[in-house]
C-alpha cells in the first residue's frame, strides 16, 4: 500500500494481525504527537482510550473527539493526524483488503463518479 502508516509512522503503528482478508493495526501516541501523511483503506476503528485529534488532508481538517470503547467506520482516505487532546490515543484499525460493493452490485474499485459526494474525512458512525 502506498503511504502505508506502518512505514510512514512506525513509532505509532504496528501490525497486530494480518491474513488475506484483513490487516489489524494498533495505534498509540501521546498529546502533541503528529503523524505524517498516510493512507488507510476502508476500515473499522476501535478506540481503547478517549481522545481528541485533528485529521487533515488536502487543506481540509476536522476535529474528532471519541470516547473509549467506540467503534467507527473509516472510509478509505489519505490524511495526517495530530493529538490535540490531553490524553494518549490508543486504537485498533481493522483494515479491509477487499473493496465494498455499491448498491447496484458493481465493484466499488476505481475512481468515484463525479456526481457522487467525496468520502468524509475522519471516522463516521455509518
Amino acid at each position: 500500500m502506498a503511504n502505508d502508516p506502518v512505514e510512514t509512522n512506525p513509532e505509532s503503528y504496528r501490525v497486530a494481525f494480518e491474513n488475506d482478508r484483513v490487516r489489524v493495526l494498533e495505534y498509540v501516541d501521546t498529546p502533541g504527537h503528529r503523524t505524517t501523511e498516510h493512507n488507510h483503506p476502508d476500515s473499522v476503528m476501535i478506540t481503547l482510550s478517549a481522545f481528541r485529534r485533528r485529521i487533515s488532508s488536502n487543506g481540509a481538517s476536522v476535529e474528532v473527539e471519541l470516547p473509549a470503547g467506540a467503534a467507527r467506520w473509516l472510509p478509505a482516505q489519505h490524511h495526517s493526524g495530530e493529538n490535540i487532546g490531553e490524553t494518549d490515543t490508543h486504537t485498533f484499525f481493522v483494515e479491509l483488503k477487499e473493496r465494498g460493493q455499491r448498491s447496484d452490485g458493481e465493484s466499488a474499485e476505481g475512481e468515484p463518479a463525479a456526481a457522487e459526494p467525496a468520502e468524509p474525512l475522519g471516522p463516521s458512525e455509518s
